[in-house]
């Protein structure tokens, strides 16, 4: 009898420390997912050179947060979702350019065009061409749309194998309200860093002017970030979405309901 109880006993120890075991693990998954989805998935697939961040927007003590339509909310990026208007696309037979304004302004007044802010924000390992204190030679980083290791080098030819990308295509904001905005605004909005992300130059190119419901990002880590930051965008300039654009964002943050909208945060 006494043997019998010892061994009930230590069975019913290994049993708790078992359980405990697994709490513990699902406790880790549980919290490493709601990391990710909130905001560990840019740090995992971004470029490394400054570090974890919340999102690359801003880069602290050199870039500055540009002027939107109105401040983006924090939380779920599904809710904002929600707060988006719905209808249809607009006429784009008028779409031009030249409507937001000539090309990487310097918008943010620290004496650099948005291109190279963008691709010194976003690259790792940056060169400047010298006697320039704005102009990006060359460096490296984890392109997000595709998920691989892509170089940079300035050139007539090798410039194009990494382009900055309009998260909202300017074309897209176009039929969708941009033509109610002010040209300041559109000025902004073709500018702003939150709209901008340095990306593999045919990944950029197969995209074009698309939504969500027709283009998304090959690498699917990515894609609840990007949709994420879609919506945070449209919410800043104030951009409605069409409804079958509406349900390609859900879909995608259906796996993803922790996923948070895109605040500029200065990164440290």
């Amino acid at each position: 009898m006494t043997a019998t109880w010892a061994e009930f006993r230590r069975a019913r120890r290994r049993s708790r420390l078992a359980w405990a075991i697994l709490a513990a693990g699902v406790f880790v998954v549980v919290g490493g997912l709601g990391w990710f989805f909130a905001v560990g998935q840019f740090t995992a697939f971004g470029p490394p050179s400054d570090g974890p961040h919340e999102a690359r927007v801003l880069a602290q003590g050199w870039m500055k947060a540009v002027p939107s339509v109105r401040a983006v909310p924090t939380g779920a990026a599904l809710a904002l979702l929600d707060t988006l208007a719905v209808k249809g696309r607009a006429a784009s037979g008028d779409y031009d350019r030249s409507a937001f304004g000539q090309a990487w302004l310097d918008v943010d007044r620290n004496g650099c065009d948005t291109r190279n802010d963008i691709l010194r924000r976003d690259l790792a390992d940056v060169v400047l061409t010298e006697a320039s204190r704005c102009q990006v030679a060359g460096g490296s980083f984890q392109e997000p749309y595709t998920g691989q290791r892509t170089t940079f080098r300035r050139g007539a030819e090798s410039s194009k194998a990494v382009q900055i990308d309009h998260v909202v295509a300017l074309g897209d904001a176009w039929q969708k309200g941009a033509q109610k905005l002010t040209p300041q605004q559109r000025e902004h909005l073709a500018n702003d860093p939150l709209n901008l992300i340095a990306a593999d130059g045919q990944a950029n190119q197969d995209k074009s002017a698309s939504d969500a419901a027709t283009w998304l990002p090959p690498n699917r880590n990515f894609r609840c970030h990007y949709v994420a930051r879609q919506i945070s965008v449209k919410a800043a300039y104030r951009l409605w979405v069409t409804p079958a654009e509406k349900d390609a964002m859900k879909r995608v943050l259906g796996s993803c309901p922790q996923q948070q909208t895109v605040v500029p945060h200065p990164l440290r």
